[in-house]
């Protein structure tokens, strides 16, 4: 009788250790997903993943069996916050106890680093959503949807009239502090402050911004089909949808807000029209988003404009550790 093969032994280890082609894999075939899955062109992230390791300075962990790296994790910090930016297990390994080594190594590390109090994750790639989660004794699961639309649906939308006086413009500059105070406020005991700690307070806010404006993590910040409402009585910004590109023909809102005090004006639907209409005339021919799930009225929302949902991931919260 035959001997069975022995499994192979899988490690975690720091992404640091890491030669400068051992990512390449995984990298190629995490770009065809992002593509195939959200319509997301994930070469731009790639390519700078493959700068940071060639320096040996992207932070996190991989998953390595025998010589084949099949995993990898990295995080960032900022002030006592540990935010893990990408997760991905490459298709023939993406097994739950694979995945709960990758993510227990990850989530471990963190919280042996010096002021790190609290993690941050959205894993939208994570393959096992109902596996059990490492240290869930300090766990908190908000699961999220990614909804999309065709961009040929936004011609049949309809104006509907406001019960209050607005101008909408485009993005520029210098309302980035004014939409900032507005994030603040509209995230005031909102579920998304507890997935996003930015969200309760207007430095964070401030921050948050920055990061969609300036930097690739939700697509290309498109100020052009960005819309703002400034309150008629006040000449302050009370509403925003933002907008990006997340591939040539795809658009992406990173951000629909409105003050607490306008809601039920329909304001947040005029926003999100208006934003849509722009991507589409820019040749887009689909647009995505993500929202909470127990965020019913906004999902109600989104539907009613054609978003449909087509895939569920967790945003996850370690604290108290």
């Amino acid at each position: 009788m035959a001997a069975l093969p022995e499994p192979q032994l899988y490690e975690v280890i720091e992404l640091a250790r890491l030669n400068p082609t051992d990512l390449d894999p995984l990298l190629n075939e995490e770009t065809d997903i992002w593509r195939q899955r959200f319509g997301w062109d994930f070469r731009p992230a790639a390519e700078l993943l493959r700068k940071f390791v060639r320096l040996h300075s992207l932070l996190g962990y991989a998953l390595r069996l025998g010589r084949d790296v099949v995993g990898y994790a990295y995080f960032v910090c900022e002030a006592h916050k540990g935010l893990i930016g990408d997760f991905y297990l490459r298709d023939s390994h993406g097994g739950s106890h694979h995945e709960q080594a990758l993510l227990s190594g990850v989530v471990g590390g963190l919280m042996r680093m010096p002021g790190v109090k609290r993690i941050e994750s959205q894993l939208m790639l994570l393959r096992n959503k109902t596996a059990p989660l490492p240290y869930e004794q300090f766990l908190k699961r908000h699961d999220r949807h990614f909804m999309e639309m065709p961009a040929t649906a936004v011609a049949q939308l309809v104006s509907i009239s406001l019960t209050i006086h607005v101008t909408f413009v485009p993005w520029s500059d210098r309302y980035h502090e004014e939409v900032a105070h507005l994030v603040a406020a509209s995230y005031k005991g909102h579920v998304d402050s507890e997935i996003n700690d930015q969200y309760r307070t207007i430095p964070g806010a401030r921050h948050f911004l920055t990061n969609i404006v300036k930097y690739p993590g939700c697509g290309d910040f498109s100020p052009h089909t960005s819309v703002l409402a400034i309150d008629g009585r006040t000449g302050r910004v009370c509403g925003a949808c933002l907008t990006s590109l997340v591939a040539t023909n795809n658009g992406h809102v990173t951000q629909l807000c409105v003050l607490p005090g306008l809601r039920g004006s329909h304001l947040g639907y005029e926003l999100l029209r208006r934003g849509l209409l722009h991507l589409q005339k820019l040749g887009c021919t689909s647009v995505s988003l993500t929202v909470t799930a127990s965020n019913r009225g906004a999902i109600r929302l989104y539907e009613s404009l054609g978003f449909r949902s087509i895939s569920i991931f967790p945003a996850l919260v370690w604290e108290g550790f």
